[in-house]
């Protein structure tokens, strides 16, 4: 049984973030269960990625609370990301090296034992079937097999919090299913959770407990598919149809379109 008073892998009250005059995350207040996988939702600039960047340390809020298994990103910076797993959603990697070297700098860096970390990205490698890319520079690999990289990073240590944002940009459709099941299994194994961004209703829909949309910084609904089709009173509705109808951009799309037939 989990220790009642384990702290959650992440709570957010209040979140705000500001660019100069702008708000892209007004006061938002979410909370990521124990084995809960939370999808952030939300078009084009609606705060999604503003939002992860705060949970691990990246961008400093201008308002509100961030606590990601207890602790302050803001306060220990460097713990948060020794602590949390972050795949962002464009790939950063060292070009020069190749993903054996990168995976075992990223041990390094979380003092890691080389032993155990070796075994593991092996059983990931080979799970992703990247043998053959595994000694050749980052620079010569395609975008799906750095993405591939990125991930296998990501999972390498084991947080308590894996905070991922598109991760599923340029995978082939079964790396794609592979991580729906890591997670899946991830959350179930322990206590973790996960944060997870993405623009696929359709994957979002088969892999979240929950999901949260967001619409300019605001957030417009939350729960459960059964929770969000009583809110939007659509009893069958997927959650495409729910994400249109709660940002209020349903209309526009027919309307773009009548626009451009008649063009």
């Amino acid at each position: 049984m989990d220790p009642p008073t384990a702290p959650l892998p992440l709570a957010l009250h209040g979140l705000t973030v500001r660019y100069g005059q702008l708000t892209a995350v007004d006061r938002l207040s979410i909370r990521v269960q124990p084995h809960e996988i939370y999808g952030l939702l939300g078009s084009n600039g609606a705060g999604k990625s503003s939002t992860l960047k705060s949970v691990v340390g990246l961008l400093t809020p201008a308002e509100g609370s961030i606590s990601v298994l207890g602790h302050d990103p803001v306060k220990e910076p460097v713990l948060t990301k020794q602590i949390v797993g972050y795949v962002p959603e464009s790939a950063l990697l060292y070009d020069a090296l190749t993903p054996r070297e990168f995976l075992e700098f990223v041990a390094s860096v979380r003092g890691l034992d080389p032993g155990q970390v070796s075994e593991r990205a092996k059983s990931y490698v080979t799970a992703f079937q990247i043998e053959r890319e595994f000694d050749q520079p980052l620079a010569t690999l395609s975008n799906g097999t750095r993405q591939k990289i990125l991930l296998i990073s990501a999972f390498l240590h084991q947080p308590g919090l894996l905070v991922l944002d598109e991760p599923l940009n340029s995978l082939d459709p079964r790396s794609v299913r592979l991580v729906r099941e890591l997670l899946t299994q991830y959350v179930a194994q322990a206590p973790r959770g996960v944060l997870f961004s993405t623009h696929t209703m359709e994957v979002a829909e088969r892999l979240c407990n929950r999901v949260g949309i967001l619409d300019r910084g605001h957030l417009v609904g939350e729960g459960t598919m059964e929770t969000l089709r009583s809110q939007t009173a659509q009893g069958n509705a997927t959650l495409e149809e729910i994400f249109l109808r709660l940002t209020r951009e349903e209309e526009g799309v027919y309307a773009a379109v009548r626009a451009l037939g008649g063009a």
